[in-house]
């Protein structure tokens, strides 16, 4: 399990601070079209503030995983259920398979928060119990 553990928690790290700067720096994709038609009314940045910010906590929330995996993997998994509930809501027909990969996301981050210890993960080599599991910081 403990292998598992790892990917898990090195993929949603780094997945959530890379697809954070992307939509902060809008590189790969126009982050923009997926905001809520109700959000963007009456913005003359069409809801691009919402988009920087989410990236902003997306990040936060990566790093957050390195130290704390199980309340970044939960924060993660929150994100996730909100960018999906936004598109359903909406009723953004378009974009229904990015709400399904939301949610499948959600769902791997709450399996990473239940798997991972409370509190803060030590990263120092050879803190590890007899049974392998990390040595949590009270």
């Amino acid at each position: 399990m403990l292998r598992g553990y790892g990917l898990l928690r090195h993929t949603f790290a780094l997945a959530s601070i890379l697809m954070g700067a992307d939509k902060f720096l809008h590189l790969l994709v126009d982050w923009d079209k997926y905001v809520a038609p109700a959000l963007k009314r009456g913005r003359l940045d069409g809801g691009h503030v919402y988009m920087v910010g989410a990236g902003v906590v997306e990040i936060l929330a990566g790093l957050l995983i390195w130290v704390a995996p199980r309340y970044g993997a939960y924060l993660v998994a929150a994100l996730h259920f909100i960018f999906a509930a936004s598109i359903l809501i909406a009723l953004q027909r378009s974009y229904f398979d990015i709400a399904a990969r939301d949610l499948v996301l959600a769902l791997g981050a709450l399996a990473l928060a239940r798997m991972s210890p409370p509190g803060l993960v030590a990263f120092r080599r050879g803190n590890r119990h007899s049974s392998g599991s990390p040595v949590v910081a009270a």
